[in-house]
């Protein structure tokens, strides 16, 4: 259902400001003319003028959760069956359209206004709507008032510059008022308007912006300052809080974040944040910020917030009494069952005919591992799902070859060794030899044969990708991403063997960066074992993504829609190079008229260029749709905020039509905000 809560706090969450005036410093109009209209100290409903700063302020919403960004919001009713009445609503006591309508402006001789339903399919889409719905908004950092229907609004340029006018001569900050056009389809119309209607863009409004939240919360830790050229991504603590430069490809455990570039919401570290629960944000100006250079090498409380942020000074032992109470619960996670043996085509991985979903993963995971057991639920859901055929190898090849390798009284060695544990050099380098010696170690032969016979009969000529698939990842409550490492291997390609890849794969269960974080969530390691899950590979794919079936800008539910992070060709999207930008969009799937908000573009392609086109994006929106949908009965039905992490390709290697086709890679459950918090 469509609700009319004002959109564009969809479009910035991340970019808000610290240490704004509440108070913007526009004196517009003549000052005679303009003064105070409602009362302070009292409740009002609407008003259908803005005299002041305090009467926006008294009816402006406050931030609901991290879909606001640095901006306060006036829902705007312009009544066209009633000679264009304007009110401005209390946006704190109604925060949709339809709540406001319904209750003031519906029956005693006006128009009875209809259910939300019937209300949001009219208003928002019809030529003969009542209304003409909207806000104004104040964006504190660009200090800029703009006017903005929703993304997926229909409405003409006649409508929109009758509104705009309305409020442009009811409002204070009137000849201060821009049109900001929300999505692509309304800056179309947008160019309809008449020429004494200023428009500010989407990328104008960025421009401003100094502040980035990421992901919310507070911690304690001792502030340390890295350049570009001193950072070593292993050789931080996990008591520290980190001002980096740049935007790290990966990071051990660190109790907060801060980067002077700002990140995507899909980047590795971000993502790595919303998994362990620590502050994450950016800051253009972090080398220059003298109050945070004067903290350097103290320990510090850091709280990010959707508005702003703040730090303090603290004392060693308040920041110890805070990490032994916040630290993480153990989390559990089912050990490795080794009763499973063979290679298991992706269809048979989870048995659906005994077991619900939920239930099937459950017992699915311990063997094949999150991944290859949540590509085991894609295969089920149709056609509107396109994969690769796979199968899957379980743990059981691992634990035989650590075994047949004498190499679990190496692992046990290491974990019974103090040093190691206190020792972060030291326990890089010993972890660096136990996976060469995992690399060196000699695999079963009757496996070996075993894989690269299917290899060979079942996917002959093709380089099949051996993807990491551990029980200690993609699994709720634990992320996982970037932990592990996949690896290619060609039965037929010297180049590529099998059994190397194999062993990396194996390896890789020791990489530095995953010991450590399953150390931080005191996960036994003798407990985790290494799966895989193994298909084709896409070695020249024409464009890769990540994609979220939510819509992480609006924890809330309030308006559906799709987050897309997508890149030409096989650059990263979550780790991209210095200075590389991606195409970043919200996708309106589920909405009339489908509307694309791009909110970056890639600099990988010319000006006016996008990584995808429209046929495309909606095909990757009808993959996205059918997953979210499947998995809700397992991660949805718990309530608070929901989706799906799914990475896919579009390539013309494979498919039938000889035409760049969608993949979908994976999908795992994305650790989100906690809309409960």
């Amino acid at each position: 259902m469509i609700q009319g809560r004002f959109f564009l706090a969809l479009l910035f969450p991340m970019f808000l400001c610290c240490g704004c005036s509440s108070r913007p410093g526009v004196d517009t109009g003549n000052p005679s003319s303009w003064e105070c209209l409602l009362d302070q100290g009292e409740e009002v409903d609407f008003s259908q003028q803005i005299g002041c700063w305090d009467d926006f302020d008294l009816l402006a919403s406050d931030p609901l959760d991290a879909s606001i960004p640095g901006a306060r919001s006036v829902k705007t009713d312009v009544d066209r069956s009633d000679d264009d009445a304007l009110y401005f609503q209390n946006s704190k006591l109604y925060q949709v359209h339809w709540d406001f309508a319904s209750e003031f402006l519906s029956g005693d001789g006006l128009p009875i206004v209809a259910d939300m339903a019937t209300f949001n399919s009219t208003e928002y889409y019809s030529p003969d709507r009542r209304f003409i719905l909207g806000a104004v908004t104040w964006y504190e950092e660009p200090g800029v008032w703009v006017y903005e229907i929703s993304p997926y609004d229909s409405a003409t340029a006649d409508m929109i510059a009758t509104a705009f006018y309305l409020v442009r001569d009811n409002a204070y900050f009137g000849d201060e008022l821009y049109f900001h056009p929300s999505s692509e389809s309304v800056e179309a119309e947008a160019e309809n308007l008449p020429d004494d209607i200023p428009i500010i863009t989407t990328e104008e409004l960025y421009a401003g912006i100094t502040y980035q939240p990421l992901n919310l919360g507070t911690s304690m830790g001792k502030l340390t300052f890295y350049a570009a050229d001193e950072f070593q991504e292993d050789a931080v603590n996990y008591r520290e809080i980190v001002a980096l430069e740049n935007v790290p490809a990966d990071i051990a455990v660190v109790s907060g974040i801060i980067t002077q570039d700002f990140q995507t919401p899909l980047s590795h570290i971000n993502v790595l944040s919303q998994n362990r629960g620590t502050p994450n944000m950016a800051l253009s100006t972090l080398f220059q910020d003298e109050e945070l250079l004067s903290l350097e090498g103290r320990w510090i409380e850091l709280t990010v917030e959707a508005m702003d942020y703040s730090v303090r000074e603290v004392t060693q032992e308040e920041a110890d009494a805070w990490w032994e109470e916040h630290k993480p619960d153990p989390l559990e996670v089912t050990p490795m069952d080794l009763s499973v043996t063979g290679l298991w085509d992706i269809q048979q991985v989870l048995d659906l005919e005994s077991y619900d979903l939920a239930d099937a993963l459950s017992m699915a995971i311990p063997a094949f591992g999150g991944k290859a057991s949540h590509f085991g639920g894609l295969v089920h859901i149709g056609d509107d799902v396109p994969l690769p055929d796979a199968f899957a190898i379980p743990v059981y090849y691992y634990n035989q070859f650590m075994e047949q390798n004498g190499l679990w009284d190496v692992v046990n060695d290491l974990l019974n060794d103090q040093q190691f544990e206190g020792d972060s050099s030291y326990r890089q380098e010993r972890l660096q030899d136990l996976r060469d010696s995992i690399e060196a170690g000699t695999i079963d032969q009757d496996f070996l044969d075993m894989v690269i016979d299917k290899c060979n009969s079942e996917y002959s000529g093709l380089r099949m990708r051996f993807r990491s698939s551990t029980n200690a990842e993609d699994i709720s409550g634990f992320n996982g991403a970037g932990l592990y490492t996949s690896q290619s291997g060609d039965p037929n390609d010297p180049d590529y063997p099998v059994d190397d890849a194999i062993r990396k794969v194996w390896a890789s269960l020791w990489n530095y960066r995953a010991y450590d974080e399953r150390e931080y969530f005191s996960i036994p390691h003798t407990d985790i074992g290494m799966a895989m899950l193994v298909h084709h590979s896409f070695p020249d794919e024409e464009a890769n993504g990540v994609a979220i079936t939510a819509n992480i800008y609006d924890t809330s539910g309030l308006e559906p829609a799709f987050y897309v992070n997508v890149q030409e060709g096989e650059a990263s999207v979550v780790q991209p190079e210095d200075g590389v930008t991606t195409d970043q969009f919200i996708y309106y799937y589920d909405m009339p008229g489908q509307p694309i908000v791009y909110l970056a573009h890639s600099s990988l392609l010319e000006d006016g260029e996008t990584v995808l086109t429209t046929s495309q994006i909606y095909d990757l929106g009808t993959a996205l749709s059918a997953i979210h949908s499947y998995f809700y009965p397992v991660y949805g039905n718990a309530g608070g905020f929901y989706g799906m992490d799914v990475e896919f390709k579009f390539d013309d290697d494979w498919g039938t039509s000889g035409e760049e086709e969608l993949w979908i890679k994976q999908a795992r459950p994305y650790p989100g905000w906690d809309a409960t918090d």
